[in-house]
């Protein structure tokens, strides 16, 4: 049965709101197939604002990979501003995707990638507006399956009341997985109805179903443990690893916004995973091992990307990107190949160690010359040792030097504040560190207008990481740090003139914390936050931390456990922690190991060239780290004249 657009109800609301471009859809590559033609049908959601959402590349690879099968559809939804839901619930408005302007609830399953637990209260929004109840436990066959991705998953207990599934790691695999179980399931006549159909997807090890397992509490507040409550559940849920990139090559049309978005440009990822070992950073432990994509992968996405897209901008991204064993010959191949194209090359933060010279001049060769942008993330040589980002500040200067004297005029620093072991004194040295910075670049270039940025971030610590048992700082000491360290970069007008600071209060990095490493009773908080108003966490305009700590305040209160039991508690080691029973491969001895050797300010080196440290990654995925180089090289294809359309490639073996 054929399922109509909402948009003529849709549209006499767009005048009336901002921004309403982003709610027409329409934009070049996307793609809206015949409803009845689908067995199975896909509404993917990131759960913010069109302008952050569109370019999020989880979302437009699946959509891609979805989309290419003929009897499945994918359409992409994100979370409405207060103005147009304000009009959709006065107007009698479901939530709809962009795409076919169908109602999110008619899909099979809605695949919402949380990159961030601040976007929470957008799904509660999104669930509400489409008419799926919030709780799972409510839904019927006639409700979309609500499955939870995207690295917020790895500890989603605090939404277990609200999603029926979640899957650990990467998408590409497991939505098809899903496809063809869903697909199987309603061929069958949806026998069991929708346990069975969850029952059968929790089969598979790498689905978790939250409804599926019971959480016990001991008297004080703490775990005692997490059970399956039926047969067929396992005890333990995988993260689903996809190995060879180069046979996924997405997205092979990447999408073009309508409107302005946070990303105005292609992007292609180069390699996946991270052995660095910081000790604070979630991304890099949850998705090891490191998996390369050869050069001549890299290449061909970056060819087909722009001739779809026409972006003159190619970011190439992972956690790391210099550290891509290639990525020399990659940079020289495609600024060469690009040469004369107004074509230009980007890293995401680069690290100093991993960062010279000649990679920069490659990176800037065809496009402009914007700053560099590095992560020494600790102020101090001793707060490095205690994260594991062993970057000396001799490392840097000499690094920031160099690039002065080539022709650069600013330097973006990212520092975090609140980490473990901190003191006033490690961020004071942030200050100091900037204005080496400046003094160098002034020596090195001779001119005076050269500038430094410090920007700062509240430290939170994260499931699946060494700091999983810390203490989160408390905002008022994060906040008194930042005074301080304001009125040191003021303190020499000369210098601090030249250094810009940005930084966020510690106030939402508190209640990041709170949904980070929160268990199922963190649920009613989020509701109750929700109920209240609670929308687009993400954004500091509309957070409210006062509404936050006074529903946690309420909700929690029953429990006997508050809002500091969630976040500046220090965790012990045997303690049972939420998200024990979902594997990302890691091993808990070892992360503990690891958080040891950061209190005793020991340093971890990166195992990708040194011995193996036993994390547990390899031999749970049955894999060895993927290490370069391969030896080919990136040929230039045919000549093109300034702006021209590029084609012909010729990749060939060197």
């Amino acid at each position: 049965m054929s399922v109509e657009s909402v948009f003529p109800r849709l549209e006499p609301l767009l005048p009336r709101i901002s921004k309403p471009v982003q709610y027409v859809g329409g934009e070049l590559n996307a793609t809206v197939k015949d409803w009845d033609a689908a067995s199975v049908r896909w509404a993917l959601m990131y759960p913010d604002a069109y302008e952050v959402g569109l370019p999020n590349q989880g979302v437009m690879i699946l959509y891609e990979i979805l989309n290419e099968l003929p009897d499945v559809l994918a359409e992409r939804t994100y979370a409405v501003w207060p103005d147009l839901e304000k009009l959709m619930r006065e107007h009698d408005v479901p939530q709809f995707t962009v795409d076919g302007h169908r109602p999110v609830k008619a899909f099979d399953l809605m695949g919402i990638s949380f990159a961030t637990e601040l976007g929470y209260t957008n799904m509660l929004t999104a669930l509400d507006l489409a008419g799926i109840p919030l709780h799972a436990a409510d839904r019927t066959e006639d409700h979309p399956i609500v499955v939870a991705g995207g690295h917020a998953a790895f500890n989603p207990e605090p939404i277990a009341d609200f999603v029926d599934a979640a899957v650990l790691g990467d998408g590409e695999e497991a939505v098809l997985e899903i496809t063809e179980i869903v697909k199987n399931w309603k061929a069958e006549g949806s026998p069991g109805g929708r346990d069975e159909v969850l029952t059968r997807l929790a089969e598979t090890g790498g689905v978790y179903i939250p409804r599926f397992y019971d959480v016990e509490y001991l008297p004080d507040g703490r775990i005692q443990r997490v059970v399956p409550n039926r047969d067929r559940v396992p005890f333990r849920v995988f993260k689903r690893t996809t190995m060879d990139l180069d046979a996924w090559p997405y997205p092979k049309q990447p999408l073009v916004p309508l409107a302005e978005s946070v990303h105005e440009r292609m992007s292609v990822e180069i390699f996946r995973g991270c052995t660095r070992g910081c000790r604070f950073c979630q991304a890099g432990m949850i998705t090891r091992p490191v998996r390369e994509r050869s050069i001549e992968g890299i290449g061909a996405m970056v060819q087909k990307g722009l001739e779809a897209t026409g972006f003159e901008e190619v970011g190439l991204l992972s956690l790391s990107s210099a550290d891509h064993s290639e990525i020399a010959e990659i940079t020289k191949g495609l600024a060469d190949r690009y040469e004369g194209t107004n074509t230009g090359l980007s890293l995401p933060s680069t690290r100093v160690d991993a960062f010279n010279i000649d990679l920069a001049n490659e990176l800037s060769r065809n496009g402009r010359r914007s700053g560099l942008t590095f992560a020494p993330e600790g102020g101090s040589e001793r707060m490095r040792r205690v994260i594991n980002k062993m970057v000396s500040e001799e490392d840097l200067i000499r690094t920031v030097s160099a690039a002065f004297s080539n022709g650069w005029r600013q330097v973006k620093l990212y520092f975090m504040c609140g980490l473990p072991t901190e003191e006033d004194e490690d961020v004071l040295q942030i200050a100091e560190m900037a204005k080496n910075v400046i003094r160098a670049g002034r020596q090195a270039s001779g001119r005076n207008d050269v500038r430094c940025t410090i920007s700062i971030g509240g430290f939170v610590p994260k499931p699946h990481t060494p700091f999983q048992w810390a203490p989160q700082c408390d905002p008022d000491t994060v906040d008194d740090r930042l005074r301080k360290l304001r009125e040191a970069v003021n303190a020499d007008r000369s210098l601090g003139r030249n250094i810009g600071m940005r930084y966020h209060d510690g106030k939402p990095s508190l209640i990041e914390g709170l949904l980070s490493r929160g268990d199922r009773r963190i649920g009613k908080v989020i509701e109750a936050v929700w109920r209240d108003g609670g929308r687009f966490d993400g954004w500091s305009e509309h957070f409210s931390y006062d509404r936050w700590t006074a529903q946690a305040a309420e909700q929690l209160e029953p429990f006997g456990v508050d809002l500091a039991w969630f976040t500046t508690r220090e965790r012990e080691e045997l303690e049972v922690l939420p998200w024990d029973h979902l594997d990302s491969g890691l091993d808990k001895e070892w992360l503990w190991a690891d958080w040891q050797d950061a209190l005793d300010e020991r340093e971890q080196d990166d195992c990708r060239w040194t011995p193996c440290f036993d994390c547990g990654v390899c031999p749970a995925m049955g894999t060895d780290i993927e290490v370069g180089p391969t030896g080919r090289k990136l040929l230039p294809i045919s000549p093109v004249g300034v702006g021209s359309p590029v084609k012909n490639p010729s990749l060939t073996q060197g």
